[in-house]
């Protein structure tokens, strides 16, 4: 029985090389490194194709079980030699399948057996085995994201020689699908009877679901947990828990999750009547754009479940600490599982305890609330984005407060800012104070270096009211000078007041010294009461005033000028006011008799400040 054999040929994905024989019996692959053998006998092969591919060209054979092999690398020469031969020997054609290189990014989908084949003026762009599938989710409203699991054989490889794989691809199924209701579709329908409208990608996400088999993946399913609340992310999840992997199905998105891809496993009381199971993965899972690499579920404490295992009492011998009936909390139920199951160690609360005598502590990171957990190992921050922080990799710790003049605010909480050796600066906010001593004592257990920032209680309420002070002090001394002419301007209604107002503000505006700010007190009270006693008006507190200013002496306004200094070297900001004097003093000039006297006495004043005006007001 003669024999033609092929060298240098690629079963399916494998990247390895092997050699096909095609011979009267059927045909047969060979592995060059692991000498695997796959044989399709005569009677089982139905059709064949041939397909232009990456690795030159493909020869599909189709089986009567509706499976298909496929052999890649054969070289252009060899097409009418693989026609002759299964023309000969398995009376089956060799097609010819064409493919488009037109590049364009759009066309049609169609799932060909266990293949999903995306067409383009209907011919084949690229196929995507279904088999590969490992989660199917609608990212968005329109678009359709395909995860695929990795190749078990690039695993055992080294990282050099790996190859690289597609992880995701995404597809934009824009549009609306009518799904059909009942058996006749093809006759005409009322709007009644039309079928229920829904949008094309989830028509489209549905039919990957089920052609893929997610969800129905082959295996006994060991237990199952049903709407148990997953707080990352969030939602309520079934869990489906087989031999080898836990099936994750929500009302959106379903999750494939090895046993062999979790990393560690945390067990920790939440308060009171919660408590959280987190599984850290080693490949996170994806909500669209965001990546979770913490599964967090909560249970409450006094949950019970009685559940017994799908699993033979030899298979259950195979693992540690793995029962056969259980009746206990869920939590210890889900827990106990997986453990046996994933075979890694549960990570439980530490030593450590708050002042209320909880393992973890509330605190904030950025705008971000949630639970910080001081581990044996490990300070864990449990939050919508756990982040784990192993002790071994921080530097330092500082302990600081925020905002010292805020007071009472900054004197109830602290933050926590961690070092690492290699990574960013993690801040943890609005820590209570009462937990200080507790974390303080953890960390020096840990041996890790500490820094004090944080402001005494005294020297921080000091500081408070030293601000609050001078703060009141800039306002009394800036207030006092304007409210007295607002005093009059309130009980006088007539352009004299104002006058008075404009005047009494010049009082205090350009003084140093308090002579001057009296004396030019004195002139403008005098010459707006003397305008006012002659029109008979009603301004009592002026005539006190005026009895005030009169039987003071020089020497009184000496003994002022000691007495406010600091008021009027607290007044800056009415210098600006200097040119209403020039006002002020052609007010003045209505009444000149009255007024040389306070004039002269005024000069001193303006001689400091602006003795230029002042002459000019003299002459005037």
């Amino acid at each position: 029985m003669s024999t033609t054999q092929f060298d240098k040929i690629y079963h399916g994905l494998s990247p390895e090389v092997g050699k096909f024989r095609v011979a009267n019996s059927g045909m047969a692959w060979k592995g060059e490194e692991n000498e695997k053998v796959v044989a399709l006998p005569s009677g089982d092969i139905k059709w064949a194709q041939w397909f232009r591919v990456a690795r030159n060209f493909q020869l599909r054979v189709g089986l009567k079980d509706r499976r298909r092999e496929t052999f890649d690398g054969f070289m252009r020469e060899d097409h009418d030699k693989l026609a002759s031969l299964l023309k000969q020997y398995f009376a089956v054609t060799l097609e010819v399948k064409d493919v488009t290189f037109k590049g364009w990014n759009w066309g049609v989908t169609d799932i060909q057996g266990q293949d999903l084949a995306f067409l383009v003026s209907n011919k084949t762009a690229f196929e995507l085995p279904l088999n590969q599938v490992a989660n199917s989710n609608i990212a968005g409203k329109t678009e359709v994201s395909l995860e695929f699991a990795s190749s078990p054989s690039a695993g055992k490889k080294s990282s050099r020689n790996a190859p690289d794989e597609m992880t995701e691809i995404r597809f934009y199924v824009p549009g609306t699908h009518v799904r059909a209701r009942g058996s006749d579709a093809g006759s005409q329908k009322s709007d009644d009877e039309e079928g229920e409208e829904m949008s094309a990608a989830q028509a489209f996400h549905d039919a990957i679901k089920e052609k893929a088999e997610i969800g129905q993946v082959a295996g006994d399913l060991v237990l199952s947990f049903e709407e148990v609340l997953v707080l990352t992310p969030r939602g309520r999840y079934d869990l489906d828990m087989f031999i080898d992997f836990l099936r994750l199905r929500g009302k959106t998105y379903d999750y494939k999750i090895l046993y062999s891809s979790i990393s560690k496993l945390f067990l920790l009381p939440k308060d009171d009547q919660h408590v959280l199971f987190i599984l850290g993965l080693s490949t996170p899972i994806r909500q669209g754009q965001t990546r979770y690499q913490y599964l967090v579920m909560q249970f409450a404490r006094e949950e019970e479940t009685t559940a017994e295992l799908n699993m033979s009492e030899e298979d259950i011998a195979k693992y540690d600490k793995l029962k056969k009936h259980y009746e206990d909390p869920t939590f210890e139920v889900v827990s106990g599982v997986f453990r046996a199951l994933s075979k890694k160690k549960i990570i439980g609360s530490g030593a450590f305890q708050s002042r209320g005598g909880h393992p973890g502590i509330k605190a904030n990171f950025k705008a971000v609330q949630g639970d910080l957990f001081m581990l044996e190992r490990y300070i864990f921050f449990v939050s919508k984005q756990p982040m784990l922080i192993e002790l071994s990799d921080i530097h330092q710790c500082v302990f600081s407060r925020v905002g010292a003049g805020v007071g009472a605010t900054a004197a109830r909480t602290f933050d926590l800012k961690i070092i690492t050796k290699g990574g960013p600066e993690l801040t943890f906010t609005s820590i209570n104070k009462e937990e200080h001593e507790p974390v303080e004592s953890y960390l020096k257990d840990k041996k890790i270096k500490l820094k004090n920032e944080m402001v005494p209680d005294v020297d921080l309420l000091a500081a408070g009211a030293g601000d609050s002070d001078e703060e009141m002090q800039s306002v009394a001394s800036s207030g006092d000078e304007r409210p007295r002419p607002r005093v009059g301007g309130d009980d006088d209604d007539s352009e004299e007041d104002e006058d008075f107002e404009a005047s009494s503000s010049d009082e205090g505006s350009p003084t140093e010294s308090e002579s001057d700010s009296s004396g030019g007190g004195v002139t403008a009270s005098d010459a707006s009461g003397d305008r006012e006693l002659a029109k008979g008006s009603k301004t009592k507190k002026l005539s006190k005033k005026k009895a005030k200013a009169k039987e003071k002496g020089s020497d009184d306004e000496d003994e002022d000028e000691g007495e406010k200094p600091k008021k009027a070297a607290a007044k800056p900001k009415p210098k600006p006011a200097k040119p209403k004097k020039d006002d002020d003093a052609m007010d003045v000039d209505e009444k000149p008799k009255p007024k040389p006297k306070p004039k002269v006495k005024s000069t001193p004043k303006d001689d400091e400040d602006g003795p230029a005006k002042k002459k000019q007001k003299i002459s005037t």
